[in-house]
């Protein structure tokens, strides 16, 4: 009997190659996160998708937005795809050079086996850590979750992945064909020269972010520190946190130039979560001169430079109490990362996909074989 994932075995195959180097002129880009959510993976794709366009590449974005959604359990403010009407029609239709599938959602996986289905190859993208984040809200061993995370993945031509320390995480568990696509960040929104004048000289401790149990939020909230706490953002715990910790100023979310004046007007950007892959709001709190004090976790550990841009530390608030003496010299700390950059993200996303020749311009009958190179 034949099930989504025995597809492959009567798919037609295709050839594998290290690097693209054909032309993109139409890209299918499918994930369960899209505006208006507020998150990492979001401003990621955003970003991503502005510079494919400004190349000239043509990107369907496939969102939950355009089929029948209900909210997802624990989390109403995530859409779960639970009917796409019309899918398979539109990627076809569409005759992308390319898919991306970037996240393992229910939207995702309806847009693996169509793929798989018609013998398209495609990629995939791990963006976050699941079998962390479901363990934090249900007694679901990490490892089954990772079982279901690899068997999603194992398909696709190239999994990006933001950063060296879950590259070589997800290898170790047996991940394959795991490539790099870095994060970027908006110098032109987030600098320096956005900070405030401050009233006095009480230090403001800032986390931007989403408000959920993940982010482990408490071991920054807990800690006795001399100033005041900021937290920029929403999220199903942010009713919770507002009752238990009266004394912290939860602003709701923020964004553009108002966000950034928040992020160059902190003395400490603290970024408490153990679990993130990245954290895009690391780079842009550095980009904003200010340094963070964080765990040393992926995500954080692939962005800081110790002493530099920000302190690691498994005790939280002697990196705090450390990052403060860095603050001295933000543009210091902004010019740490030039690296990060949108353009070279994109870049190397497009050096990483999985090409689909489309013959004479048309898509040939699902039935036959889609010529690949």
């Amino acid at each position: 009997m034949n099930t989504p994932d025995s597809a492959a075995n009567t798919a037609k195959p295709y050839a594998q190659a290290p690097f693209n180097t054909r032309r993109i002129e139409r890209l299918s880009l499918v994930t369960d996160a899209w505006q208006p959510q507020v998150n990492g993976v979001v401003t990621t794709l955003s970003q991503l998708v502005a510079h494919l366009r400004q190349q000239g590449i043509e990107v369907d974005v496939i969102h939950p937005n355009d089929y029948d959604c209900v909210p997802l359990p624990t989390y109403p403010e995530i859409p779960l795809v639970w009917r796409a009407r019309g899918l398979e029609k539109r990627l076809l239709d569409f005759q992308p050079n390319a898919i991306h599938i970037a996240t393992e959602g229910a939207l995702g996986w309806k847009a693996r086996r169509i793929a798989r289905k018609h013998g398209l190859p495609f990629t995939t993208a791990y963006h976050t850590k699941y079998p962390e984040y479901i363990h934090e809200r249900f007694p679901v061993p990490t490892d089954w979750v990772y079982n279901i995370m690899r068997r999603f993945h194992t398909p696709a031509q190239n999994t990006f992945v933001p950063g060296e320390s879950i590259l070589t995480e997800l290898q170790n568990r047996h991940f394959q064909h795991v490539v790099l696509m870095t994060r970027g960040v908006d110098t032109d929104i987030f600098n320096p020269t956005r900070a405030r004048p401050s009233k006095d000289d009480t230090p403001m401790y800032l986390y931007v972010g989403r408000i959920a149990p993940e982010k482990n939020l408490a071991a920054f909230l807990d800690l006795e520190l001399p100033g005041r706490k900021v937290v920029v953002g929403k999220g199903p715990d942010l009713e919770k946190l507002q009752q238990t910790y009266p004394d912290v100023d939860f602003t709701g979310p923020k964004y553009g130039t108002e966000l950034a004046e928040y992020y160059a007007s902190a003395t400490v950007f603290v970024f408490p979560s153990l679990t993130d892959t990245f954290g895009v709001v690391n780079l842009e709190a550095i980009a904003c001169g200010t340094p963070v004090a964080a765990f040393p976790v992926t995500g954080p550990k692939d962005i800081i430079t110790e002493g530099v841009n920000g302190v690691l530390s498994w005790d939280l608030k002697t990196a705090i109490e450390q990052a403060v003496q860095l603050k001295q010299d933000p543009n210091k700390i902004a010019q740490s990362i030039p690296q990060y950059t949108w353009q070279g993200a994109a870049q190397q996303f497009v050096d990483h996909l999985a090409f689909i020749e489309q013959v004479n311009s048309r898509r040939q009958p699902a039935d036959k074989t889609v010529k690949i190179s």
